[in-house]
């Protein structure tokens, strides 16, 4: 329920969207987004569509309902949390891009953004469910792709986004091989020796998670490595610096507490 009304709004303000584009006569935006994107028409349909998609890629007004939205079975979040749904409002605003930049509204979505990051990271390091640490894990890579978005580097955002599709929904499928191999139990701390039980499945999830860190020579690496760069060779405040660098350290953090709680050790279990 949580999840259907927090995208009631995304939806609403979309609708909103593409009803005011009819104006334009057309909804191939593509070819006169150059021409129109300083008229105040177009910055409010910008700022409608950057309402979707912070509902849509649950941005921090409205990113309770990412976490939350962890009832559905196991492919289903390996489809909507790496590739479908959350991803849609990223892939919005890559598409209208141009709108934003000349505005402030990218700087808003660059502080938010960079909280939402945060936020995930901080809040992955003390959750003990696999599936919300998977979920959070989503919302932080979310907020990398927002913000660099933000800051214009829209092919960087589209190429993590990519990178990232893919390892979440191998990471997503190996947690649902673990989750009904415990017996659908999703608490890490009943976990421990998975590597000696399933070595196949934690084989997957160790390429995935550190795929998804930033490891070098894997296809995270080369995304995440390349946005960390751009955000060095940009001008940046020391905040949204400090966000960036310390969230990209809290992934890290919260995949080896995940591996600590889950692959080593003895089998936790009753």
């Amino acid at each position: 329920m949580l999840t259907a009304l927090s995208n009631r709004i995304g939806d609403v303000a979309l609708l909103l969207a593409i009803a005011w584009m009819l104006n334009y006569g057309s909804w191939n935006y593509i070819f006169y987004l150059d021409m129109m994107k300083n008229n105040i028409e177009m910055m409010i349909i910008g700022g409608l569509v950057m309402l979707a998609a912070m509902t849509k890629s649950a941005q921090i007004p409205f990113s309770s309902w990412l976490p939350a939205a962890m009832a559905a079975p196991t492919p289903v979040s390996a489809l909507v949390h790496s590739s479908t749904l959350v991803t849609a409002g990223v892939y919005l605003l890559i598409r209208f891009n141009d709108v934003l930049m000349n505005w402030w509204m990218a700087q808003f979505l660059l502080l938010v953004s960079g909280l939402t990051m945060f936020m995930a990271g901080l809040g992955a390091n003390f959750e003990f469910d696999l599936k919300k640490i998977i979920a959070l894990s989503t919302l932080s890579q979310l907020g990398l792709m927002m913000s660099i978005l933000s800051m214009g580097f829209y092919k960087l955002a589209f190429f993590h986004l990519l990178t990232h599709a893919l390892f979440k929904a191998l990471l997503f499928m190996c947690a649902g091989s673990i989750i009904h191999n415990m017996k659908n139990s999703q608490d890490i701390r009943m976990m421990g020796s998975l590597s000696m039980s399933m070595p196949l499945t934690c084989s997957c999830f160790n390429v995935a998670n550190l795929a998804l860190c930033g490891m070098p020579f894997l296809a995270g690496f080369y995304s995440k490595d390349l946005i960390l760069e751009m955000v060095m060779l940009s001008y940046v405040n020391v905040f949204s610096f400090f966000l960036f660098f310390f969230s990209t350290g809290l992934t890290v953090c919260y995949s080896f507490r995940l591996v600590y709680y889950s692959m080593t050790g003895d089998f936790n279990s009753s």
